[in-house]
Order: structure tokens, then sequence, then C-alpha cells
């Protein structure tokens, strides 16, 4: 029987969770995960879980935040005086905002204080400073 190796190509279904068991993300209610190993695209934790991994194999995996998102980067707290919000955004704690760099792109924030004349923004990942679980089963192996 063949195993998932590096480079492969592989179908996945994963059910992504915190370690209070809150799912924040699922991939059971749609397609499969199609997903080149190898080429970053997955987080490396979640990447090195399917090595071995037989078709129609499941498994729980832990991810520690180094392998995830990482730590949080306390650089990455942005102050920014309410006064530069749209008219119409009311700031709230866990509000998330987008925003654009300098290069044209755009950044993802989410408030974490709110002050009188200013809010802290967040670029960290959500999921930074948390390890997290991955239940997996590999669908097909291409």
């Amino acid at each position: 029987m063949s195993k998932v190796r590096e480079n492969d190509v592989v179908k996945v279904h994963y059910t992504g969770k915190l370690n209070d068991g809150q799912v924040f993300d699922s991939s059971l209610e749609r397609e499969p995960l199609k997903v080149e190993l190898g080429k970053g695209q997955l987080i490396p934790g979640f990447e090195q879980g399917l090595i071995d991994m037989a078709v129609n194999e499941k498994k729980t995996i832990t991810v520690e935040k180094k392998d995830a998102y990482g730590e949080v980067d306390e650089s990455l707290y942005h102050k920014v005086p309410k006064s530069e919000l749209p008219e119409d955004i009311n700031p709230e704690v866990g509000m998330g905002l987008v925003g654009s760099s300098a290069d044209g792109g755009q950044q993802q924030f989410r408030i974490i204080k709110v002050e009188d004349k200013d809010i802290i923004l967040d670029a960290n990942h959500p999921l930074a400073g948390q390890d997290l679980v991955f239940d997996l089963e590999v669908v097909e192996i291409l």
C-alpha cells in the first residue's frame, strides 16, 4: 500500500481545532484539500503529519505553535488614531480590519484594544501563539 511521501500531491480531509476543542476550520463540508507537499502551501507541522499516511488512514496530530503560525510577535502591534478610521466604523475588540501596505497590497489586522483616541491593531496571524490539533484523513495520493 502506497504512503504519502515528501513532494507528493495529496487530497486530504481535515478538521483544525484549538486545544479547547473549538473548531477553526474544516474541509468536511467541501471538497478535500488538494496540496503538493514541499511547496510551502501548508504549515510545516500539518505537512509533516501527512508523511507516511496511507489512503483512507485517519489520525489526529498536535502541531506546536513553532510548527504552525509561530509565537505572537508584539512588533506587529500598531497604534492607530481612531480619526484614521472610516466614520462608519465603530471599533470593537476582536473586529477585523483590512489596510493597505506601502506596496499596494492588503494587510489584515485584528483590533486588540480600544482606547479613548486610539486603537491597537494586531497584524499577527489569528492563530499565532497557539498549538493546533488536526484530525486528518488522506483521501487520495495523486
